[in-house]
């Protein structure tokens, strides 16, 4: 059943205490891009997905990809969160030999879809997806959760242009629009903006959203479901390192590991005081 809107909220914010621990243990970088991306996962698999321990493998089952795989951190703690599997994993990320990789691997642990290390493959991936569930008269549902830096991408256009073209209306792309990318503002980088006005023209029903509102988001995911008859687009307009209060559009946090004592202070910012949930002692 999906959860109320204040629960959804308070899931967000034990995974943002999450990551932000994840990062300090592993000394793993991209902790803004997890925490700006963390609303929309929340919404996606508390609220819409078909996706769980019980039918992780069915081929019926709903689709996600993150294709920003440098936030796959953010992926991990929802699938431990969602009980997919051991939530003692999550020690391991980063580590020697460890499944969890700072770039996802498909199927390793269950519940990641695809290697998505390279930007810009997630949409055609997905794409490719959703074509397979039409053809085999399956039910199921594609997401790609992408970044706006992707969006300079030419294989991102040419998937758009492919799934108007075949009305693939079991996909949906999201992009996380928190306006940064490894080395600057976003839109001085590309000309990205207008973004939804971008996709519209690409024959998409394309929306805008803020990503960090979770009624809203919730709003517009249910649009996002079986009644379309073309593939659709949500600009959800987020804040990179959204939820504590030093890292928010601060892009130093695209690398940045934070010390113990700053994962106390976004743990009290987040208003986080379970100790059953703490990795560091």
């Amino acid at each position: 059943m999906p959860w109320d809107i204040k629960s959804l909220e308070k899931r967000a914010a034990q995974l943002r205490a999450r990551l932000v621990e994840m990062s300090h243990i592993s000394r793993a970088s991209h902790l803004g891009s997890a925490l700006s991306c963390v609303d929309i996962l929340t919404a996606l698999y508390w609220h819409t997905l078909d996706i769980g321990p019980a039918n992780i493998g069915d081929h019926d089952r709903d689709r996600f990809i993150l294709s920003k795989g440098h936030a796959i951190s953010a992926l991990y703690a929802v699938l431990a969160a969602k009980g997919i599997w051991d939530e003692d994993l999550l020690k391991t990320y980063c580590a020697p030999g460890s499944s969890l990789a700072e770039h996802p691997v498909p199927f390793d642990p269950p519940g990641v879809e695809t290697a998505t290390g390279s930007l810009g493959h997630g949409l055609s991936l997905g794409l490719g997806m959703a074509l397979a569930g039409r053809i085999q008269q399956q039910d199921y549902q594609v997401y790609v959760l992408g970044s706006d830096g992707e969006c300079n991408e030419g294989s991102v256009w040419e998937a758009a242009m492919q799934a108007a073209a075949k009305r693939v209306s079991n996909l949906c792309m999201i992009v996380d629009f928190n306006k940064w990318q490894a080395t600057g503002r976003s839109c001085d980088v590309a000309a990205l903006e207008p973004l939804r006005v971008k996709w519209a023209a690409f024959g998409w029903d394309s929306v805008e959203v803020d990503g960090h509102d979770m009624a809203a988001l919730v709003k517009t995911l249910d649009r996002s479901s079986k009644e379309r008859d073309r593939p659709m687009a949500i600009i959800a307009h987020t804040v990179k390192g959204k939820g504590v209060s030093f890292m928010e559009d601060d892009n130093n946090w695209h690398y940045r590991i934070p010390t113990r004592e700053e994962v106390a202070l976004a743990w009290q910012e987040l208003g986080i005081t379970d100790a059953g949930l703490r990795m560091v002692t």
